[in-house]
C-alpha cells in the first residue's frame, strides 16, 4: 500500500519504518527540515534497538522516504497516519493542535477517498473532530475514513513491539476501512495477537486505560514499598507473591525511583483532566500521579540516612534515561533526582551509555562521563536511577577500590543486599 506518516518522531518513525520493512511505499512527512535531512542522511533523531538499520535499508530500497511535502504526501498515499505529537498543557489535558493541523492539510489536499489514521495518543472524541476539520477544509466532497487506532510500543522494545503485537485495536464503523486496515497488519497480527475492531471513541479510551492501569500497578508498588521499609518486610518478595496469582501476573509490580516517559505521566493526568472535564472525580489517577512523583523525591533521603550533609560530597549516578533501551529523558526521575542532590550542593557525576547528549538539554550543571567507572572514582556514593543491563553484575571489587565511600543507594532494586553488603558497602534498596 501506498502510506503517509505524519510525524517522524517515535511513533511516526518506527511505524513508518516497519511498515515499509512489509513492503508498502511509506512517505514520512515532518515539519521540521533539519530532521528531515539528518533521516535522508540516515542520522537517527533518538535512539531505539534495531531501528536504525531498518531505516537504512528500507531507504536504501526506496520504500521509505522522508519528505516535508504535506501535499504531494497526502495527494499519493492510500492510508495517512497522524503520529504528531500531543504534549501537555499545564492544565494536564492533552495539547491538539499539531493533531488538527494534519488534519487540515488532509482536507485541504486529499483527492480521492483516504483512510486517515489517528495513531497519536488522543483524547475520547478526537476522531469525530478530526474528521468534522477534514470535512470543513475540503475544496470539494471526497469520501473518507476516520479510523483509531492506538500505538502500543516500548522505547526500547518498539520494532519488536510492531513486529509480534500482543493485539492491534482499530476504532472504526467503516467495512471499508476495517478491511483496508486489515490488509495493510494482516503481515504482523497471528493467532495469538487479537486484531480488535471497536467503534473509535472505545479505541480512544483503550489507549488511556491501559497506560493508566500499567501506572497505577507501578504506584501501587511504590505506595507499598513504604510500608514494607517500615516493617522490615521485603517488596520484591511482596511482588512475587502477589504476581503468582494469574488474576493478577507479575508484570509492573517492581517498585523504584517511579516512572516517567513521555507515556505514563502524561497520559495518567490527560486521563484524569478528561474525566474531570466529564464532571467525574479522578481520585484514583490523581493518587496515581502524586505517589508517582513522591516516589522519586525518595531516593536522597535515602542517601542522607548515610550522608547527612551532602555539601560537596561526590555523588555517582549511574542512568540517566527514563528507562534502559532508550535515550528517553522526558519525565526521568534522574531529572527530579539529580536536582534535589544540586540543592544539597552536591557534586554529581553522571553516566549513561546512551541518554548523555539528551540529557544535556534536561541538566546542567553536572559532570556528565562517559565510562560507568570513572564516574565513581573518588565517589562519596553511587545511585542508580536506570536499570541498564551493564549496571547489573559490576565488578564490585574494583568498585570498592574506586570510591571513596562504599554506599550504593539502589533505586531499582537490581543488586541482591547481602551479596552487596558482604563486599563491605552499605546499601540501601526501595521497600526493603
Amino acid at each position: 500500500m501506498r502510506i503517509a506518516i505524519f510525524g517522524a518522531g517515535y511513533v511516526g518513525l518506527v511505524t513508518g519504518t516497519c511498515f515499509a520493512d512489509l513492503g508498502n511505499q511509506v512517505i514520512c512527512v515532518d515539519i521540521d527540515k533539519d530532521k528531515i535531512k539528518a533521516l535522508n542522511k540516515g542520522k537517527m533523531p533518538f535512539y531505539e534497538p534495531g531501528l536504525k538499520e531498518l531505516v537504512l535499508r528500507n531507504n536504501k530500497e526506496k520504500r521509505l522516504v522522508f519528505s516535508t511535502n504535506a501535499k504531494q504526501a497526502i495527494e499519493k498515499s492510500e492510508v495517512i497516519f497522524i503520529c504528531v505529537g500531543t504534549p501537555q498543557k499545564h492544565t494536564g489535558e492533552a495539547n491538539l493542535e499539531f493533531v488538527f493541523s494534519v488534519a487540515k492539510s488532509i482536507g485541504t489536499y486529499m483527492n480521492s477517498y483516504k483512510v486517515v489514521v489517528t495513531k497519536s495518543t488522543v483524547p475520547v472524541g478526537t476522531a469525530e473532530k478530526v474528521e468534522r476539520i477534514i470535512r470543513d477544509n475540503q475544496k470539494q466532497e471526497v469520501p473518507f475514513d476516520v479510523v483509531s487506532n492506538p500505538e502500543f510500543l516500548r522505547e526500547g522494545a518498539a520494532v519488536k513491539d510492531f513486529q509480534n503485537p500482543d493485539r492491534v485495536i482499530i476504532g472504526t464503523n467503516s467495512e471499508r476501512a476495517k478491511l483496508i486496515m486489515h490488509e495493510l497488519y494482516k503481515a504482523v497480527v497471528r493467532v495469538n495477537s487479537p486484531f480488535m475492531v471497536t467503534d473509535t471513541k472505545t479505541s480512544e479510551i483503550i489507549k488511556y486505560a491501559a497506560n493508566a492501569m500499567l501506572a497505577t500497578r507501578i504506584s501501587f508498588m511504590n505506595e507499598l514499598s513504604y510500608l514494607c521499609e517500615s516493617t522490615g518486610a521485603n517488596i520484591k518478595d511482596v511482588a512475587r507473591g502477589i504476581g503468582l496469582d494469574k488474576r493478577i501476573g507479575s508484570r509492573f509490580l517492581q517498585a523504584g525511583a517511579g516512572y516517567g516517559g513521555s507515556c505514563f505521566p502524561k497520559d495518567v493526568r490527560a486521563l484524569a483532566q478528561t474525566l474531570e472535564q466529564h464532571s467525574h472525580p479522578s481520585n484514583i489517577l490523581r493518587a496515581v500521579d502524586y505517589v508517582n512523583e513522591r516516589q522519586k523525591k525518595s531516593i536522597v533521603p535515602k542517601l542522607k540516612k548515610f550522608l547527612p550533609n551532602l555539601e560537596n560530597r561526590r555523588i555517582a549516578v549511574w542512568g540517566l534515561s527514563f528507562k534502559p533501551r532508550t535515550n528517553d529523558m522526558r519525565d526521568a526521575p534522574s531529572i527530579m533526582i539529580i536536582e534535589q542532590l544540586k540543592n544539597e550542593y552536591a557534586e554529581v557525576y553522571a553516566y549513561d551509555p546512551e541518554a548523555i547528549p539528551e540529557a544535556k538539554h534536561f541538566l546542567k550543571g553536572i559532570n556528565f562521563i562517559d565510562d560507568a567507572y570513572q564516574a565513581i572514582k573518588g565517589a562519596d556514593a553511587l545511585i542508580i536511577v536506570t536499570e541498564w543491563d551493564q549496571f547489573r553484575e559490576p565488578d564490585f571489587e574494583l568498585m570498592k577500590k574506586l570510591m571513596r565511600k562504599k554506599i550504593i543507594v539502589d533505586g531499582r532494586n537490581i543488586y541482591n543486599p547481602d551479596t552487596v553488603r558482604a563486599y563491605g558497602f552499605k546499601y540501601v534498596g526501595v521497600g526493603r
